[in-house]
């Protein structure tokens, strides 16, 4: 069997204009923010604190700190297990874009950054509940994350990831509220300072198995870390200025979805625990509803297993059994 599926990527941009496709996971972040009768105002307050923080960080020849501003295209990939031409949504991921105001020139950034997967919400939402219902202590199911993981893989490593994207690519998520964290004397002049935990997280795991390991790097006038989840060199592969679009897009979201953590009055210290129950935060102006989203993955972790899970449960078995990594 062939270790191919079929994908196809379409991509839109994630502007104040932007509405939902009826094939978005109602749960993605940038979806949540486009919804409800003050989407526009939320969109747009959202990518005027993308530019700001951009200009922020890349401060070298930009005096005034509007040189740059972050383009965003949202990035879904479908796949054609049977290749009959019909296709379910696999992930969607964010692109960015850098447009440089001063030479007028437009510099790819980062793919990746946001993740959200169908796959991902029946792994966590579906199986991994019942798998530990009615049990007295929490487990892993065997072989959990291995489908997930591998059609990443098998995605990532396709002629079609190759002809769109020229990296590979990284996913920036919050830090976990059930880990601590111990800074380390590594400064990085963009990523900032790294802080690092013992042991690996069930999403560090989860993401190891789809080929990425994780640092975790607090960057300059943050005030928490963020968690880098990548292949390669993550210091060395990618430039300043893409390095700079994940995380001004990022560190954005986060401090709108968790002020707790990123929009905290005071920075993580020498040893951090984050918690969303810190009532020393600040809010944005951004309506987002965080209680929804959580409630919303079951029912699209639902969703995969009735569309994509049982249909093609047979061929994807015997995909995944061959695959070779």
């Amino acid at each position: 069997m062939s270790n191919d599926f079929v994908f196809s990527i379409n991509s839109i941009d994630f502007d104040e204009n932007y509405r939902p496709s009826e094939n978005t996971r109602i749960t993605t972040n940038f979806a949540n923010l486009a919804r409800g009768e003050r989407s526009q105002e939320n969109l747009r307050n959202t990518l005027k604190m993308i530019d700001n923080r951009f200009n922020d960080l890349a401060s070298w020849d930009n005096p005034n700190g509007d040189r740059y501003s972050v383009k965003l295209e949202i990035v879904s990939i479908d796949i054609d297990v049977e290749g009959s031409g019909s296709t379910f949504p696999m992930i969607e991921v964010l692109k960015t874009n850098i447009i440089d105001k001063k030479t007028n020139t437009c510099i790819e950034g980062i793919v990746g950054n946001n993740f959200s997967s169908y796959v991902r919400d029946y792994d966590f939402s579906v199986l991994l509940l019942e798998h530990n219902k009615d049990k007295k202590s929490f487990s892993i199911p065997d072989g959990f994350g291995d489908l997930h993981g591998k059609l990443f893989k098998s995605f990532v490593n396709s002629t079609t990831y190759k002809e769109n994207f020229n990296k590979p690519p990284v996913i920036c998520l919050s830090v976990s509220s059930s880990q601590i964290y111990h800074r380390t004397v590594n400064v990085h002049p963009i990523l900032g300072v790294e802080y690092q935990k013992n042991g690996l997280s069930s999403t560090d795991h989860y993401f190891d198995k789809m080929g990425l390991r994780v640092r975790y790097f607090m960057p300059p006038n943050s005030v928490a870390p963020l968690a880098f989840y990548f292949s390669g060199d993550l210091l060395t592969d990618y430039s300043n200025l893409e390095l700079i679009s994940t995380i001004s897009t990022m560190e954005t979201f986060q401090k709108i979805y968790r002020p707790e953590i990123y929009n905290a009055n005071s920075a993580a210290g020498k040893c951090y625990q984050p918690s969303l129950k810190n009532p020393d935060h600040s809010l944005t102006q951004i309506v987002y509803d965080r209680e929804e989203r959580s409630q919303l993955a079951i029912e699209q972790g639902r969703f995969t297993e009735k569309s994509f899970i049982k249909p093609y449960k047979v061929t994807l078995e015997q995909w995944a059994s061959s695959y070779a990594l």
